[in-house]
């Protein structure tokens, strides 16, 4: 049984982050990644553990380990961020999804790998693509700055007032929303 839609704000939320799609499609970690492989992944970590001192979400980056001579998965936790490391003859892709069965309704899947994202959806886990969640650590970096959450960028103030159509979309893209607006 799921629980009330009141509720869902309160069930806690786990993001499981593709750690090298993330990196290859950030300008600014690709830059890093280029230089040194783990210069990357530090960053990487280090960017999340700052969004995890604003936004205390439970945070899972699986980085592919499929091409090391090790054989057997490597789990880490660095920062409050656990790093997990696909074993030898498995891919990080593979590791992602089964996290995503296991979690179901409380993951979030970070990442533009169309199959992962789709794998990750049949489980009722939301997903966002890579781009659109470095976008939202960048700007939560910008609000704990700032101090307060306020007026962004492009001008918006929060209100109650409604705009647009009527029409209600479907459950699914609304639990993906609702997952989404918590980042």
């Amino acid at each position: 049984m799921r629980p009330a839609p009141a509720v869902w704000d309160k069930v806690a939320l786990h993001i499981i982050i593709d750690g090298y799609n993330l990196i290859k499609n950030s300008p600014w970690l690709s830059a890093l990644d280029r230089q040194d492989l783990q210069l990357g992944r530090e960053a990487l970590v280090d960017l999340l553990a700052d969004y995890k001192k604003v936004k205390a979400h439970k945070i899972t980056v699986v980085f592919d380990g499929a091409g090391s001579i090790d054989a057997t998965a490597s789990r880490d936790r660095i920062k409050g961020i656990h790093v997990v490391f696909s074993r030898h003859g498995r891919s990080a892709d593979s590791v992602i999804k089964n996290m995503a069965s296991k979690e179901r309704e409380k993951a979030l899947v970070v990442s533009s790998d169309r199959d992962v994202a789709l794998t990750a959806a049949s489980f009722q886990a939301a997903t966002i693509p890579a781009s659109e969640f470095e976008a939202r650590l960048a700007l939560t970096a910008r609000l704990d700055a700032a101090g307060a959450p306020g007026e962004d960028e492009a001008g918006w103030i929060p209100t109650t007032r409604k705009k647009g159509p009527s029409r209600r979309l479907p459950k699914r893209n609304r639990r993906n929303r609702m997952k989404v607006r918590k980042l």
